[in-house]
């Protein structure tokens, strides 16, 4: 009867490592992947076709929440580089 008990507690313990294992690569699967994806995104929706003249966005909203080192280069004709 004790070695059923171990079997038991032994089958328990290897299970809830692997359902812990599996949990923990989903998570970090989708942490890893995640950051990638967005600036991918953003790159791709940020970047001008070859030869495009650089046009400043002036609405408010946006004047708002730039810093001025960006505005300096948007001013200057310069396409940002800065947050």
């Amino acid at each position: 009867m004790i070695n059923v008990r171990k079997s038991i507690a032994a089958v328990a313990i290897a299970g809830s490592m692997l359902a812990g294992g599996v949990a923990g690569a989903v998570l970090y699967g989708a942490a890893a992947i995640a950051p990638t994806i967005a600036a991918s995104a953003a790159t791709t929706a940020a970047s001008p076709a070859p030869g495009t003249p650089f046009v400043s966005n002036e609405t408010a909203a946006h004047e708002a929440t730039e810093s001025a080192a960006r505005e300096a280069q948007e001013n200057a004709g310069q396409v940002p580089t800065v947050p």
